[in-house]
């Protein structure tokens, strides 16, 4: 399942230029180490929330005609736990998006699934609605690393879902994994990693459990140990030898690293974060859903806006259904300088790099002053130009956020 869609032109990286991005917040429990929008509910508003995210559509295509004319590339719901969502309602959704937006014949429609409610008959339903691209919440196939995450599934449990996924013929199937916990070796690490390997996925996500209180949306139990002093997660060193250890591991078995998180095999990343990473637009909707859109006319300074809605699921539902969505979402206006900012930071995410004077370009910025640290950190083995692109290197990219803060 290749994509011959757009290719941007800053990173040479097959994305979606334009996504939507639906928020299913309801969970059986919350992970320690959460701080998304989630809530834990006896009973799931299924159809009520559906409702509610098709509402809100209706608002904000009617704020903006526009954008019911673009081609809809991606759609990605996420969580939460989507999987708790029963496949009628996820498809009244996307049948309900087909109905409003343009979507494009071969848009990416991925689904986040946790496997311990994994399912047959359910992962065979939302493969029958449309979606194509199913991904599993794994973080890890060891008892003591998932005790530590709070997760409630077994590694068996989270093979048995692979399989059930394979069953279901979706045709791209991602595994999402963290490392770095409290508690975990390296062996542990690399054998998560050789078992994913061995069970043939499309895909797979890794990332270092990272607590950065100071950006936490609402602390979490994890977070409040860390600042307890009760648990100590390891130390910087080795999650960077746990990080190579995985690369290693993934590229034998042919999962290419095309940005600092992912992994996948040639022509199967993931467009919908290619979306955020390539500086695509996206609708957002549901609980504590983020969406980005420009305004800005051909040719003028470019510009646009960030929403935010209410992470209550009470409060969203409320608003959607009193008829103040909009007004009750927070917004932020972006100017050439955000959007420089974050169009050069998530470009050096990518493993191919970005066109940094292009982007200094397009957004009104000089490369002058920036130029000389770009090639203090070619000199330094932490970058390298390859033509206009400036790539970062593996021990670049384990320093993205410090090279980022220093180039912008």
């Amino acid at each position: 399942m290749g994509f011959a869609g757009p290719i941007d032109p800053l990173t040479g990286t097959p994305a979606a230029r334009f996504g939507l991005y639906v928020h299913f917040p309801y969970c059986v429990s919350k992970c320690p180490y959460c701080d998304f929008a989630v809530a834990v509910v006896r009973e799931v508003p299924e159809e009520r929330y559906a409702r509610a995210v098709l509402t809100e559509l209706d608002a904000r295509l009617a704020a903006d005609p526009s954008l019911r004319e673009r081609p809809l590339e991606s759609l990605f719901l996420g969580g939460g736990t989507p999987s708790l969502w029963h496949p009628r309602w996820v498809a009244h959704v996307l049948e309900g998006v087909a109905a409003r937006l343009r979507v494009a014949p071969d848009a990416e429609v991925s689904l986040e699934a946790n496997p311990s409610l994994a399912d047959a008959e359910r992962f065979a339903g939302y493969r029958a609605a449309g979606v194509n691209r199913l991904s599993l919440g794994m973080q890890s196939f060891q008892a003591e690393t998932l005790q530590a995450l709070g997760r409630e599934h077994t590694g068996p449990q989270a093979v048995a879902a692979y399989e059930m996924a394979r069953r279901a013929d979706f045709p791209v199937v991602s595994m999402d994994f963290i490392y770095g916990v409290h508690g975990q070796s390296r062996a542990q690490v690399e054998e998560d990693a050789r078992q994913a390997v061995a069970l043939a996925p499309e895909h797979l996500s890794t990332y270092a459990l990272t607590v950065e209180r100071e950006v936490l949306a609402v602390a979490t139990p994890l977070s409040r140990q860390l600042d307890a002093g009760t648990l100590a997660l390891p130390p910087d060193e080795t999650v960077v030898e746990m990080a190579q250890t995985l690369r290693d591991v993934y590229a034998d078995g042919g999962l290419l690293r095309y940005e600092i998180s992912n992994h996948a095999r040639p022509g199967l990343g993931s467009r919908h974060n290619a979306l955020y990473w390539t500086g695509g637009e996206y609708l957002a909707l549901g609980v504590g859903a983020t969406g980005m859109l420009l305004t800005s006319a051909p040719g003028a300074p470019p510009q646009g806006y960030r929403y935010v809605n209410p992470r209550g699921s009470g409060a969203y539902l409320r608003a959607v259904e009193e008829g103040s969505a909009l007004t009750a979402a927070s917004r932020e206006d972006l100017g050439a300088q955000e959007l420089f900012e974050e169009r050069l930071s998530m470009g050096l995410r990518l493993r191919s790099g970005v066109d940094w004077e292009a982007v200094c370009a397009r957004y009104g910025q000089s490369p002058e002053p920036r130029r000389a640290e770009v090639a203090r950190l070619v000199k330094h083995g932490l970058a390298r130009l390859e033509g206009a692109r400036l790539v970062l290197t593996d021990a670049g990219a384990d320093v993205h956020s410090a090279i980022c803060a220093r180039l912008l």
